[in-house]
């Protein structure tokens, strides 16, 4: 009968673990990642952006970053665990490329605090999702 309660615990925490936490993102945020993706249609999920300007990324969540490629495109990333700080002022995401100057899947990213230049968090890069208008 001692055994019984183990068995329980685990399963319990199994189901847990197989559960997908939803990020958090608050109503304006969630708006913004709608407009984003409005009107166009996801693709199937690339490991490296074929571009990347650091100027049209938009934070939308600590797990989810969005890409701009003019009008018609838009890349969404999905952080695997989430990426603490992310998108909070004062701190900024830096990037470190690894064999190219492409942001890639598996390319780290680090939430500094750019006034006493200390790492507050660190996330790494999952695949990229194109959303394109159809036919563009």
């Amino acid at each position: 009968m001692r055994g019984l309660p183990i068995i329980l615990v685990g399963a319990t925490l199994a189901g847990c673990a197989a559960t997908a936490e939803q990020p958090m993102r608050s109503a304006q945020k969630q708006q913004e990642y709608q407009q984003l993706i409005a009107g166009k249609v996801a693709g199937p999920p690339v490991s490296c952006l074929p571009t990347y300007n650091a100027n049209d990324m938009i934070v939308i969540d600590e797990q989810t970053i969005a890409f701009r490629q003019g009008s018609s495109r838009v890349y969404i990333a999905h952080m695997p665990g989430g990426c603490s700080n992310l998108g909070r002022p004062p701190y900024t995401m830096v990037t470190k490329q690894f064999g190219s100057a492409q942001l890639c899947r598996g390319d780290i990213a680090r939430i500094v605090d750019p006034v006493n230049r200390i790492t507050v968090g660190s996330c790494v890069f999952g695949d990229f999702t194109p959303y394109a208008r159809a036919g563009g």
